[in-house]
């Protein structure tokens, strides 16, 4: 008997990256309806990444906190030029890093921007970092690594949006008892603010009895903030780590 028979599991990751995740949940059983509430989209201008990139062998490290980030990065450096040291948040962006012909040298133990902060602090001070990401994140790892005395030049590679047409893809999946998602899934704080803001925007109260899992202590605290605590935790910041609390929770 599949963990996740009978189930059905609202994604709410960015279309191209809900694959992978849409994939593990159906070999479990699972029914997926993939709605996303965050599409990625180019920054303002992407002046500031050029620049920082034309001169990136002044960087000690490149940091990167998103495979979307690096893909991004692959697309616009100069090959000419190598990173002297990557550090990544996690596996998924180690992966991407790899994949594009590059060495990771630093992941940090938990794969959140607290942990990765304290593992590259004893190479900060006063050192030059790169730190390539969205336009809207968390100042935690640059604020924390100036501290340290690093000089942090921090630049938005992408930027998250709302995507349109989510709203009447949610009413009608909320519309009826029948089409109500068993879970949800958060895999990013974006995903969770976004999907509030679309279910508010639609009118729609999410019903108690779904079950929303998080991917990790960010996301937890963004639904919490919200005033919707998660009723499943990865025990790590990773899609199969997701999946598996999922299963353990209906098995």
């Amino acid at each position: 008997m599949y963990p996740l028979a009978q189930r059905r599991i609202l994604v709410t990751r960015t279309r191209h990256q809900a694959s992978g995740l849409a994939a593990q949940l159906e070999s479990l059983g699972a029914t997926v309806v993939i709605v996303p509430t965050i599409e990625i989209v180019p920054p303002e201008t992407y002046a500031p990444l050029d620049a920082a990139l034309a001169r990136l062998a002044a960087f000690d490290w490149l940091i990167f906190t998103s495979a979307n980030a690096v893909e991004v990065f692959e697309q616009r450096r100069n090959r000419a030029i190598a990173p002297t040291r990557i550090a990544v948040i996690g596996p998924a962006t180690a992966r991407a890093v790899e994949e594009i012909g590059l060495a990771v040298d630093l992941i940090p133990p938990q794969y959140v921007g607290e942990s990765l902060a304290v593992e590259l602090t004893p190479y900060a001070q006063q050192r030059p970092l790169l730190l390539s990401r969205a336009a809207e994140a968390r100042d935690t790892l640059p604020e924390t690594l100036r501290a340290a005395g690093a000089t942090v030049s921090v630049v938005a590679a992408y930027r998250n949006q709302v995507p349109p047409g989510a709203i009447p893809t949610l009413q009608s999946i909320f519309a009826s008892p029948r089409t109500w998602p068993d879970a949800i899934t958060f895999t990013s704080a974006s995903t969770a603010r976004n999907l509030f803001a679309l279910l508010d925007a639609a009118s729609l109260v999410l019903p108690e009895k779904i079950v929303l899992a998080s991917i990790g202590p960010i996301t937890s605290q963004t639904l919490r903030d919200l005033g919707h605590p998660p009723h499943v935790e990865a025990a790590e910041h990773t899609i199969p780590a997701l999946v598996h609390a999922l299963a353990e929770r209906f098995a």
